[in-house]
């Protein structure tokens, strides 16, 4: 005669908490699913119900209801809302295919590549581009970034970068900071045939063709506290026509203030003092003394970071209103004057057609 008893996994009992927080569970239409006929399981094992009533009213599998009852059994409640974590199917890669893409991207790409791609390594080692770019964070590299950084050999880099970043962050009182720079060969294009405006159920017209009217140049200045931008088209960029663009920024700027004029070492800017055409040649000008002093520059003169030729190379410092219209004059006779940017005498000229210039 054989005695059938229950197994160890049907003899739950629940208490009042559990009873409550699984009854709880079940009622409410926003939990899982899942979590609800794992809670339906145990509550049907505890009030005594057998296996087969229990997949009746669950709809789930005997293997299934067996392996919650002997999670429940040795967890508790709490092992109804996490699943078990499985190992992987796929095995993890050997420390020795990290290596090796370590390596290769360390020696740079192949000559047909710029740097290397997710891609092009996981064809290269013979794995997912998901493996190797968690390679690649976990060892902080970056293939695709490159810093760029640029060393001067000029020995008076420092006091130069000292005395125009000075200008740029504190800059002095009674002054007004300039960066003044041009931007050649803008290409003027115009459309074949006008647009029609946008207008209710339509959306604005624009020709795909286009006709060229040549290039222009802008000479564009940045009042750096203020924010503005002083700016003229013209058709070239040769020094004549940087002189003309530094008359119009003196007749917009305030009165009885001084301008430093922060500009690069092109051509244009450079080549000012040895081929001067006296539009700024004024008696203003043509005080040798040092400007005044202000908040971030260096104790010198104004022609202290002079080139050879006479030209700075960082920011030069004039007062307003000294330059004066072109002049009218039709003599040729060299004159004697200062230039603004160094205080040295240079011969003067008179000034070129007026035509050479058109405003935007």
């Amino acid at each position: 005669m054989r005695v059938w008893g229950m197994h160890e996994r049907t003899q739950i009992e629940l208490s009042a908490a559990d009873r409550a927080e699984l009854k709880t569970i079940v009622a409410n239409r926003n939990s899982p699913q899942k979590h609800v006929w794992r809670a339906k399981i145990v509550l049907l094992t505890a009030d005594g119900h057998g296996t087969a009533e229990i997949m009746r009213r669950t709809g789930k599998a005997k293997t299934v209801i067996w392996r919650w009852q002997e999670r429940f059994s040795a967890e508790g409640v709490a092992c109804l809302w996490r699943d078990k974590t499985r190992p992987s199917s796929i095995p993890p890669l050997a420390p020795e295919v990290a290596e090796r893409v370590v390596a290769l991207t360390l020696a740079g790409p192949s000559q047909n590549a710029t740097h290397w791609t997710g891609a092009a390594m996981a064809e290269a080692v013979g794995i997912s581009v998901s493996s190797v770019q968690r390679i690649w964070r976990a060892h902080g590299l970056q293939p695709h970034r490159v810093r760029r950084f640029k060393l001067s050999n000029d020995p008076q880099f420092v006091a130069k970068l000292r005395d125009i970043v000075g200008l740029y962050v504190n800059p002095p009182d009674h002054a007004i900071v300039l960066s003044i720079d041009e931007k050649s060969q803008i290409q003027a294009l115009d459309r074949t045939q006008p647009g029609l405006p946008m207008k209710k159920g339509r959306a604005a017209t624009l020709t795909h063709d286009y006709k060229r009217h040549g290039t222009t140049t802008l000479f564009a200045a940045l009042d750096v506290l203020e924010g503005k931008v002083i700016g003229q088209c013209m058709k070239r960029h040769r020094h004549q026509e940087f002189i003309r663009f530094l008359n119009v920024i003196d007749t917009r700027v305030p009165a009885k203030k001084t301008v430093h004029a922060i500009i690069d070492n092109y051509a244009s800017h450079t080549s000012i003092p040895r081929s001067w055409n006296g539009l700024l040649a004024t008696p203003a000008l043509s005080s040798t003394s040092p400007p005044p002093q202000h908040p971030g520059s260096m104790p010198s003169k104004a022609c202290s970071r002079c080139s050879p030729n006479g030209v700075s190379s960082g920011a030069s410092s004039v007062p307003s209103r000294n330059l004066r219209k072109p002049s009218t004059a039709s003599s040729t006779t060299p004159t004697a004057t200062h230039s603004p940017l160094c205080g040295q005498k240079i011969p003067t000229r008179s000034s070129l057609p007026s035509n050479e210039g058109t405003k935007c």
